[in-house]
């Protein structure tokens, strides 16, 4: 961020400071006072455990020039009142955002925003000064966080927004007044809480209200409930897609290989032919989106191309590689019925001697749909796997799929115990084998895999 007094932190975020610290200068934000960088604000959260609030003194002997506070404190300590520190964080976010000449694209959508999200940031930085969001940090404290972060140089920001409630994205799009929003999809994930998808296109169309009336959406065509809307909002729109003619990012010619997807696209008068060494149709729809938005963005297409073709993913999402005899597809990060149908596929593809092998934890928050899911989910594995290994309480219904649909009860299994799974999957596996990692976030399946390779500390 651009340093600013303690005086101006005061009024950016509604609370109050005492005169003889107005003047207190401050050159970032943080809120663990462990990696507290001379110079910073800390922030203290009270969670579930510990309150922050008893870390202040520890953080400005770390060098913290100041500190946010909901109590009152020792006078001597240069901190700026208020009512709530989280909530201050928020409005402190929305006001130093609006000094920022900065171009904010915002990604949403149910899956594929982090690797959209990251394939537009690797073509932006060939043109602009950018900086993105670090990882998943998309919520009500990440996403202030990396605001913060912003310096006035900048030229382009791409923040993704996360959200699994009503209003969760209306109080971020306000934070971070989007310039340019890209939707990447309207799944299932999250249904649990929003009720249906057309639920979870309305939670995530809130989007628009921090928006300016020069904003531009980027929408994926191929998807019915976004392209119905086509005509209808209040803003540039632009489309792109596979299947969809009508769209305005076309691509097409599309080709797998076991070094990744190779495709033609047509858009804006240009054609382009693009390798991205990730597999699966859904690496184009993300490589789609991002093209979209650096098209838009005025990127050179020779750049685009060169940024794709040298594109990693990033933490636990898709990585393929070779282990011990094995061939592993590590795809832990999280999963809903979208991305678990493009990691059985990717897994389907995998050429390979041995065994195609899916380990599935479950998917988290489906609610009353979620016994549904994880049948299509047993049904979807009978084609793409030799052998399955389900862990956690659908477990039973993903092998119930499978078994239906004519898979050989012996080659489906089940288990509520993760120690118990990976006893077996050692047993079974053999090198040559391919073996997929899947599951949400909350299943832990990265356990899984870094037991069965023997790699957990």
């Amino acid at each position: 961020m651009n340093e600013a007094t303690l005086k101006q932190i005061a009024a950016w975020c509604g609370g109050t400071v005492r005169p003889e610290h107005e003047n207190v200068i401050v050159k970032g934000v943080s809120t663990d006072s462990r990696e507290m960088k001379p110079g910073f604000l800390f922030v203290p959260l009270i969670g579930q455990r510990n309150d922050g609030h008893n870390f202040i003194r520890k953080a400005i002997a770390n060098g913290a020039s100041a500190a946010l506070s909901a109590k009152d404190m020792d006078a001597s300590l240069p901190t700026v009142r208020v009512n709530d520190t989280l909530e201050a964080l928020g409005v402190l976010a929305t006001n130093y955002r609006q000094t920022l000449p900065v171009k904010v694209i915002g990604i949403t959508g149910s899956v594929g925003k982090t690797t959209t999200k990251e394939m537009i940031a690797s073509i932006m930085q060939t043109t602009y000064r950018t900086v993105w969001t670090e990882g998943n940090h998309n919520n009500h404290l990440g996403l202030p966080m990396t605001v913060m972060e912003i310096n006035p140089d900048t030229q382009v920001a791409v923040l993704e927004l996360g959200m699994n409630h009503f209003g969760e994205m209306s109080y971020l799009t306000k934070i971070c007044r989007p310039d340019m929003a890209v939707f990447t999809n309207i799944g299932t994930m999250h249904i649990e809480h929003l009720g249906s998808r057309e639920g979870i296109l309305k939670a995530k169309m809130e989007i628009l209200e921090g928006m300016g009336p020069d904003g531009v959406l980027v929408l994926n065509g191929d998807e019915p409930l976004l392209w119905n809307l086509k005509g209808t909002l209040p803003f540039k729109t632009y489309y792109f897609g596979i299947d969809n003619p009508g769209c305005d990012f076309l691509a097409d010619s599309i080709e797998s290989t076991e070094e990744g997807v190779r495709f033609h696209v047509t858009a804006m008068g240009k054609e382009l032919n693009i390798f991205v060494p990730a597999n699966g149709q859904h690496t184009v729809y993300n490589a789609m989106a991002a093209i979209s938005a650096a098209m838009l963005s005025g990127i050179d297409p020779s750049r685009t191309e060169k940024a794709l073709s040298s594109f990693k993913n990033s933490g636990m999402r898709q990585k393929i590689y070779e282990k011990d005899g094995y061939t592993i597809i590590e795809d832990c990060y999280n999963a809903g019925p979208e991305s678990m149908a493009a990691a059985l596929h990717v897994l389907a593809e995998r050429k390979t001697d041995g065994r195609r092998i899916a380990v599935l934890g479950d998917m988290l928050e489906l609610g009353s749909c979620s016994m549904a899911e994880h049948y299509k989910v047993g049904r979807l594995a009978r084609d793409c796997a030799d052998l399955i290994f389900a862990y956690g309480s659908d477990a039973t219904r993903v092998v119930t799929g499978a078994v239906t649909g004519g898979m050989d009860p012996n080659r489906a299994m089940y288990y509520d115990d993760q120690d118990q799974l990976i006893y077996e999957l050692k047993a079974r596996a053999k090198p040559g084998d391919v073996l997929l990692f899947k599951g949400s976030r909350g299943m832990k399946m990265e356990r899984v895999l870094e037991l069965f390779l023997k790699e957990e500390n």
